[in-house]
């Protein structure tokens, strides 16, 4: 142990004699250590660590696909929910919910918008969640309202009007606990008012950041504030009308395989007794709750991570380059100290005692930076991966780092120390020079580790220049419509009790709005494109009415007849509605140009009819009056499914929830004016999600940004580590050979055939090192092609675009001491050699 101190000791004097080659060596290892770290959070966050469940290795989503009409993770019927969890033996339990949103009012009438999910009694049974405060959900909790099936109804006895229905049991969050009712330990039993009307019973409330982790595109909200029990007859219940969410744990000695063909044979069944399942080829799926929350960004993320690898390898390198340098130069000191007494270990433990001091410094300052980079990737991150806002430097971080530490030392320490700790005694101290230089394998080994580099920062920053090229696609990407100028909100608890007075609401609101100073439209829809919210209906033509298989899905939406004219959406073909097709049951559509293309390809689609069912249980005709443009909904990078649009007075009225106003400056500054305006209409109509249309956007882009960020630091880092790679090896080329230079210049050689004959030595390397990463590009870049938009993974465009940028840079690099040798005094460089 003694030792050991007196090593590190005189580590730390020597690192603190050598400023320049210290504070470069601990920047570039906090550099690559920092990201490594930084990248590793979230990895282990989101992929590694383990559910916040009690359950969690026996959790599934049980989801559906419709796979004749291309849909993905469709919800469940009631009945159909019914029917898997009486079924079923391989799960213990099987939960249902479906999240929405309710408003709720204060003591002074202001409202917002509170975050509600409708469960089954067993859900937290299911998932493992605790009840901190009074007691869990029981089976009574879920017993339907009303009386059972067949009974009530004509002929039977008359009973008076029905009676109130009962308090709705609720188990609160313990967030919401907290904020809403200042932490009440006696909440327990209380109850308080949902809306207008309902009234709720608190039951419990739940352990600290209880949550819902669902898969990107469930539509369920991550952290509800107020959980109610499902109290609807599930068996009797609706076989198309689909809303429920499954979940379920898998009983023990259980396979998943075994859980998936018991599942199968219960389809199975389904699609025979019910033929409209048959024809959408319906099937559902067993997916492990953990390996399917992740699907969709787990190979982006271990891209990322393989990415920091590559810059923390290339830190590596350039820290043994510095190194190895330095031992050329401490050769005479070394070759004393061995001459004294020391031994080859103890030369060879001095040296690596060193790596180590500079690898832990590095790491300690790597961590500051990382803690930094945490807070940077969860202002930029992506809504679809799970658990970010949980991202920190825990202790499993941490002992990454550390592990990470002493292999880079390792790395970048083994290689100098042996080089080190072979030196030949009687030669350096014959030496006559002033300076000591590396011998030829020295030389050929600093070599390597350049073309190293450089190969490593090129394939980075090919991945930089795809998601570059991807970002651009997205940025001109064409949604179908305008979002400049348009601020959009949702409008809740408008209801009203008829048709005609929720249709003078919706005009009112819309007449209101459209007053506003600078405003030049005003509009509404049920659904919009990009916020994330799904509507959609089954559709075919005549022929589909003998060959159910022929109906497909589309998007479905209710507008305001003015929508297409406020979002500027182009008509192609035929008229938009206008308000005399905006009154209940007139039958008429508008389609985009998609929906055309596939119902009547290469005729006119206006005038003819589609069959759809929108609400009934059988397929209804529509004529289509107008062809627009399509409108992308869910994604920017791709078209989407095609999409129906009737109007808002089709069905009654009121069903436009989503407000979108444009105007002719900021749509943020009309913020103040469009609640004042909403306040003055009604003071309980409740606002929801006040933005402009561009934060949609940015939301779309959000995952493209966020590999784009992550990848173009990246490779700027090891592009500027390669270049000061490359440029160390040539500046200590170049003063392990000044006597050669000022010889050559001596006998008449030009500066500019000096230039020419250092700058082309680290050119050569530097070509080497752009065709190694050509080839390794080529390979690698295939692993990103799902986060590419509009450009292949092995783009010739990109290519040659960066390797002639990087040639450049490495140019650059070259350039700076080719210049210096050029310029040297031969007589000079002669005496002080």
């Amino acid at each position: 142990m003694g030792t050991l101190r007196r090593d590190v000791g005189f580590a730390i004097r020597t690192l603190i004699k050598s400023p320049v080659f210290s504070i470069t060596a601990l920047v570039t290892i906090a550099l690559g250590i920092g990201a490594t770290t930084a990248i590793f959070s979230v990895i282990n966050t989101v992929l590694l660590q383990p559910l916040p469940y009690g359950n969690r290795e026996r959790i599934a989503f049980i989801t559906g696909d419709l796979s004749a009409r291309n849909v993905r993770d469709f919800p469940m019927a009631p009945a159909d929910f019914h029917d898997l969890r009486s079924t079923i033996k391989s799960f213990d339990e099987v939960a249902g919910l479906n999240t929405f949103q309710q408003p709720l009012f204060d003591d002074r009438g202001e409202a917002r918008m509170l975050r509600m999910a409708a469960v089954t009694p067993n859900i937290f049974r299911v998932l493992g969640t605790r009840v901190n405060l009074g007691r869990d959900f029981v089976d009574e909790d879920g017993a339907p309202i009303g009386p059972p099936p067949g009974q009530g109804g004509p002929g039977a006895a008359p009973q008076g009007p029905p009676p109130a229905p009962p308090p709705a049991t609720v188990i609160l969050s313990h967030e919401f606990w907290q904020q809403h009712f200042g932490g009440d330990m006696n909440i327990v039993g209380k109850s308080f008012r949902i809306g207008n009307q309902q009234m709720a019973e608190v039951v419990g409330v739940l352990e600290p950041g209880a949550e819902l982790l669902w898969f990107e595109g469930s539509g369920v909200e991550r952290r509800p504030e107020v959980y109610v029990t499902i109290r609807q007859n599930l068996a009797a219940g609706s076989r198309v009308n689909v809303f429920i969410r499954a979940v379920g744990r898998l009983r023990a000695g259980t396979t998943w395989t075994t859980a998936q063909q018991e599942v199968d044979v219960l389809v199975k069944d389904l699609r025979q007794r019910f033929p409209i399942k048959e024809t959408a080829g319906a099937v559902w799926r067993v997916e492990p709750m953990h390996e399917y929350l992740v699907a969709n960004t787990k190979q982006s993320l271990w891209t990322l991570m393989g990415a920091v690898g590559f810059v923390l390898l290339i830190a590596c390198a350039n820290v043994a380059n510095l190194l190895l340098v330095r031992t050329s130069q401490r050769e005479r000191e070394l070759a004393v100290r061995s001459a004294l007494g020391g031994n080859r270990a103890d030369l060879l433990r001095q040296m690596m005692v060193e790596s180590f001091v500079l690898a832990g410094v590095g790491s300690t300052l790597g961590v500051a930076l990382a803690w930094g980079g945490i807070k940077l990737l969860k202002a930029i991150g992506p809504a679809n991966l799970p658990r970010l806002d949980q991202v920190s430097l825990d202790p499993m971080v941490l002992g990454f780092t550390a592990l990470a530490a002493i292999l880079s030392a390792l790395i970048f320490g083994i290689v100098p120390a042996f080089r080190a700790s072979r030196v030949d005694v009687a030669d350096m101290l014959r030496a006559s020079g002033r300076s000591s230089s590396l011998s030829g394998a020295g030389k050929w080994l600093r070599a390597g580790v350049v073309t190293a580099e450089v190969a490593l920062a090129f394939v980075l920053l090919v991945g930089s220049g795809l998601m570059i090229r991807s970002f651009i696609a997205l940025q001109q990407a064409q949604p179908g419509f305008d979002p400049n100028g348009i601020l959009t909100f949702g409008l809740a608890n408008t209801g009203q009790p008829s048709d005609e007075a929720r249709q003078a609401t919706v005009r009112q609101i819309h007449e209101k709005l459209r007053a506003l100073p600078g405003v030049t439209g005003v509009t509404a829809a049920s659904v919009i494109p990009l916020d994330g919210d799904q509507s959609n209906v089954r559709w075919g033509t005549e022929a589909a009415l003998t060959n159910p298989a022929l109906f497909q899905q589309a998007d479905f939406r209710q507008i305001l007849p003015d929508y297409f004219a406020v979002m500027k959406t182009a008509l192609i073909d035929g008229r938009w509605f206008d308000e005399s097709d905006n009154r209940p049951g007139l039958n008429r559509i508008v389609i985009d140009n998609v929906l055309a293309a596939k119902a009547f390809p290469g005729e006119k689609a206006v005038g003819k009819r589609i069959y759809a069912r929108t609400g009934g249980p059988d397929p209804e005709p529509f004529e289509v009056i107008g062809v627009v443009r399509h409108q992308r909904n869910a994604s920017l990078a791709v078209d989407g499914r095609e999409t129906i649009y009737v109007t808002d007075g089709l069905f009654g009225f009121g069903n436009v929830g989503t407000w979108i106003v444009r105007t002719n400056g900021d749509p943020s500054s009309l913020t103040p004016a469009v609640r004042a305006a909403i306040k003055e209409i009604n003071p309980r109509f409740v606002i929801n999600v006040l933005r402009p249309y561009e934060a949609l956007l940015d939301q779309a882009r959000a995952p493209t940004r966020f590999a784009l960020a992550c990848i173009g630091v990246f490779a700027v880092v090891a592009a500027v580590l390669a270049g000061i790679g490359l440029y160390g090896v040539l500046s200590t080329l170049v003063r392990q050979r000044t006597a050669e230079i000022g010889v050559r210049m001596a006998f008449g050689a030009s500066g500019s055939s000096i230039l020419q004959l250092v700058a082309g030595q680290g050119l050569k390397l530097s070509a080497l090192g752009i065709g190694i990463g050509l080839l390794a590009a080529f390979a690698v870049t295939r692993v990103m092609s799902t986060m590419l938009v509009g450009v292949s993974p092995t783009d010739p465009l990109t290519f040659a675009t960066i390797a002639a940028f990087f040639l450049a840079v490495t140019a650059l690099a070259c350039w700076i001491p080719a210049r210096r040798a050029s310029r040297l005094d031969p007589v000079q460089a002669l005496r002080e050699e």
